[in-house]
């Protein structure tokens, strides 16, 4: 049976533009939500994000460049590329056949889409960008890294909301597990903090509101007293490889993928299934999958938008799911520290997650000062603790009822 390693990690957020920055930030207890930058929030209900501000693009593209990429296809390849090079591997003629890519993203090229709609509308359709539809469109994530790193191998992208990053490195686990593929270049990606994307979460009234003179506050997740989720940009990429392969070219390994889980609610369009049981059947799938027992996991990096429908659905398919082990096990979500990332969510979580396997620490859930009744577990509040950590999962919960779970071990002979 073919195993699968992660050998490289890639992650900008609005913490910091690398995974080092990013995580030790996350261990610190900071936020990176601050008021958002980049256009007028008079009229907005909710006007804070986890905005990227220090991204230098003169590190990964010619100017000319930057007009073809909208920017979550900029941190895209920015976190592939910095994954690429944690890992060791050179792709060249001989192996780019075998190397694949899959970095989703829920939405795409939002800012684009209203560049070109204005100019569309001031003036005329003979004054829009050639590169309109080829940077908007969300497959243009992997599109690009493909032709930046020069993968050549199965090329795609998932579009499953909030689930996006967890289902393309589930199906990155799964291809190379079943031998289609060695290498795969995997996670998610996001830029939606646009006036579109903050205006039509506003009117879903899923943002927080109340924490506009106080923005680290803002994203609370599993607390009592939270309203909503936080906006937040960036991108995480892992390298995974079938383990003979990264043995042999004496890659570092930081953990093995084991499970993947994927269900459907079926349920609503926005929310959860108030029974938790789409995320109960995928964690069971995830396990399954891994070989794993219940008892046997110590850590999930939650959803945990900080939404109430969500935390408390998630918090109840944990107990499901778990039963007794469920108060022994340790569950955080990092989005108090870096925003909500939609489609990015996933492989920025992957990432955390992976660190957090490798290194022993359970990363905390930040801004943590109200317990809640229906959500009775441990969070992790406001402190990373030292824990030896052999299994845990990540947790992925899209609009639409789409459910991911991936299970990721400490690697061992």
């Amino acid at each position: 049976m073919r195993r699968v390693v992660v050998t490289g990690v890639g992650m900008l957020t609005a913490l910091g533009t690398n995974a080092k920055d990013s995580w030790e930030a996350i261990l610190d207890g900071k936020s990176g939500v601050t008021n958002i930058s980049t256009f007028d929030t008079t009229e907005f209900p909710s006007k804070i994000a986890g905005e990227i501000k220090d991204f230098n693009t003169d590190e990964y593209f010619e100017k000319k460049e930057i007009k073809k990429l909208a920017r979550y296809s900029q941190f895209a390849i920015a976190a592939s590329k910095m994954a690429l090079i944690d890992s060791g591997l050179e792709i060249t003629e001989e192996n780019a056949y075998n190397i694949g890519v899959i970095v989703s993203s829920g939405i795409g090229g939002l800012e684009v889409f209203e560049e070109q709609e204005q100019r569309l509308l001031e003036k005329g359709p003979k004054k829009m960008s050639p590169f309109t539809i080829p940077a908007m469109i969300e497959n243009m994530g992997s599109g690009n890294v493909s032709i930046y790193l020069g993968a050549k191998g199965p090329n795609k992208t998932i579009v499953t909301a909030c689930a996006s990053g967890t289902h393309s490195i589930g199906d990155a686990f799964e291809m190379i597990k079943n031998g289609k593929v060695d290498v795969m270049i995997a996670g998610g990606a996001e830029a939606a903090i646009t006036p579109m994307g903050i205006g039509g979460f506003c009117a879903a009234k899923t943002l927080a509101t109340s924490y506009n003179d106080n923005p680290s506050k803002a994203s609370r997740p599993f607390t009592g007293n939270r309203e909503g989720f936080v906006m937040g940009e960036g991108a995480g990429v892992l390298i995974l490889e079938e383990l003979e392969g990264a043995k042999k070219r004496g890659a570092k390994i930081y953990a093995e993928i084991v499970g993947y889980g994927e269900t459907g609610d079926a349920y609503h369009m926005t929310s959860p299934d108030p029974e938790g049981a789409g995320a109960v059947r995928a964690i069971q799938m995830a396990l399954k999958q891994a070989g794993v027992k219940p008892e046997d996991v110590d850590y999930i990096n939650a959803h945990g938008t900080s939404t109430d429908a969500n935390d408390k659905t998630e918090t109840k398919a944990i107990k499901l799911a778990f039963k007794e082990h469920a108060y022994k096990l340790a569950v955080s979500s990092t989005k108090g520290a870096t925003g909500h990332l939609l489609g990015g969510a996933g492989g920025v979580e992957a990432v955390i997650t992976v660190l957090a396997v490798k290194e022993g620490i359970l990363p905390p859930t930040i801004n943590y000062d109200t317990p809640d009744p229906e959500c009775d577990l441990d969070y992790v509040p406001n402190k990373a603790v030292k824990r030896d950590i052999n299994v845990a999962l990540s947790n992925s919960l899209g609009f639409g009822g789409h459910n991911a779970v991936i299970a990721i071990k400490k690697y061992s002979e």
